[in-house]
């Protein structure tokens, strides 16, 4: 099983969304296979707390246009990191210090990377 169409189409929104507001090391990753609650994991790095919450504005701002809303949002009061759960995606937007601690890349590392243009992965 592979991600959805209607998945794909929101992570390239979202990362495009996040690298406009300087959102960094962006990296989507096929959890389709693994997890049965959704298709997609984007995380992303912002460098401070203001910046967190504008990648997650921006993201949010965004695929509200293709009518999509987060069905559930973490996070917000510390603004460290902040997870929109959008059931086919959900974004991960972490402070560069939980990003460097928790490395979710290790915990998703055997799952397919979705391949990001150049600008989406700024």
């Amino acid at each position: 099983m592979t991600a959805t169409a209607r998945a794909l189409d929101l992570t390239h929104a979202a990362a495009q969304a996040a690298v406009d507001k300087l959102g960094t090391d962006l990296i989507a990753y096929d959890v389709s296979d693994q997890l049965a609650i959704t298709d997609v994991f984007l995380v992303v790095t912002a460098s401070n707390e203001r910046q967190v919450g504008a990648v997650v504005d921006g993201i949010e701002e965004a695929l509200r246009g293709l009518e999509a809303k987060p069905v559930r949002r973490e996070g917000d009061r510390e603004q460290r990191w902040v997870l929109l759960d959008y059931l086919d995606l959900v974004v991960h937007v972490q402070h560069t210090e939980e990003r460097q601690f928790y490395a979710l890349e290790r915990l998703w590392r055997d799952c397919p990377v979705i391949s990001l243009t150049a600008d989406e992965r700024r």
